[in-house]
Parts: structure tokens; C-alpha cells; sequence
């Protein structure tokens, strides 16, 4: 139980730091798209149609995970589409606060080609149904569970919720690491669509 308060602790406080580096992050793009040294102020990095920086990381599709119900998925199956890959627990605070964004997002833009996988970094696969039933869930529940391979790849080993934007290519578009500022969440969505 300690070692749980502990990572909601750790999860609050990456939580606050994400939110002031937004802050930072979204004022810094205004100032660039103002004074238009857009693509030379990020390191010459020019961004494709789809809204995704060129040389961006490409994501570790290569697993293949349970879900909710026993059944096998693999993340490479999601290729073409864009994807929000959130880490996240039962017990996480910040992690349960952005469930009813994520089910928003997941109805408005499913159909252009979206979709949101929850990556269950701690909770047994029993348990993760009748969470999805209380919440409504309407995105598919993975069972990160003894995948530590899986959070090492994705960055979500020292703290959740941590939520991962994949392009259609398969490329890691944004990383976020505490609670989502889903207005944000929502515009880099749409530049991928």
C-alpha cells in the first residue's frame, strides 16, 4: 500500500511539471508561430502534412499484449491509424481524472482513423472489466501487467499516467507524462488525422 501512495506522490507532482511545461511548451509555440522560426527554433525539424516532426522516434509496435477479456492484441496491428497509448492504473488519481476525456476523444474521432488503448500498468486482467463498465470506457483495456519491457520502451516505468501520440506512420508524435491537458491532447490529434 506505501509503495502505491508513493507513485500516486510521484504521479501528482509529474503531473503539476507537465502542466507547467505545456504552459511553457504552448506559449513558446504561439511566440514561434508569431515570429514564423517555426521549424529553424526546433532544430531545423520540419513537420510532415500529418502534423507529426519528421524525425521523430519510430514507437515499439513489436508487443503483443491481453486484453480486458484474454484476448491477444498487438500494437502493430494499429499501424495507419493514430493512436493515444495511455499508461494508467485503478489506483492512480490523475490517471482515473483523465478517463472521461479519453472517452470523448476516442467517440469524436474513431471514425477518421483514431484510437485510444489503455495500457493497465499494474491491475490483473479481472479486474479491469467492471472498471471499463463503471466508467464507460469505450477504448479498449490492455494488460500491461509483467510488460516492463513495454513501459522501458514507452517511458512509463517512473511515474503515470503517461499518454503516448503515435502517427499513421507508426512514429512517436508527442510523449506526455502526467495528467493530459486534453485541449492540447485533442489539437496534436487532429493535426494527424
Amino acid at each position: 500500500m506505501k509503495i502505491r501512495w508513493m507513485l500516486l506522490a510521484i504521479a501528482l507532482a509529474a503531473g503539476m511539471t507537465a502542466l507547467a511545461a505545456v504552459s511553457m511548451r504552448s506559449a513558446g509555440n504561439d511566440r514561434l508561430a508569431a515570429t514564423g522560426a517555426g521549424d529553424e527554433a526546433r532544430g531545423g525539424v520540419t513537420q510532415q502534412a500529418a502534423g507529426c516532426p519528421v524525425k521523430e522516434k519510430p514507437a515499439n509496435l513489436q508487443f503483443t499484449l491481453q486484453d480486458m477479456y484474454g484476448r491477444d492484441v498487438k500494437l502493430s496491428d494499429y499501424r495507419g491509424k493514430v493512436v493515444l497509448l495511455n499508461f494508467w492504473a485503478t489506483w492512480c488519481g490523475p490517471c482515473l481524472a483523465e478517463i472521461p476525456g479519453f472517452v470523448d476523444l476516442q467517440a469524436k474521432y474513431k471514425k477518421q482513423g483514431f484510437e485510444v488503448l489503455g495500457v493497465s500498468v499494474s491491475d490483473a486482467r479481472e479486474q479491469l472489466p467492471p472498471f471499463a463498465q463503471e466508467y464507460k470506457i469505450n477504448y479498449p483495456l490492455l494488460v500491461g501487467q509483467n510488460h516492463d519491457d513495454l513501459l522501458d520502451a514507452y517511458g512509463a516505468t517512473t511515474a503515470i499516467p503517461v499518454s503516448v501520440i503515435i502517427g499513421r506512420n507508426g512514429a512517436i508524435c508527442d510523449h506526455h507524462m502526467g495528467i493530459v491537458d486534453l485541449e492540447q491532447v485533442e489539437r496534436e490529434i487532429k493535426a494527424l488525422l
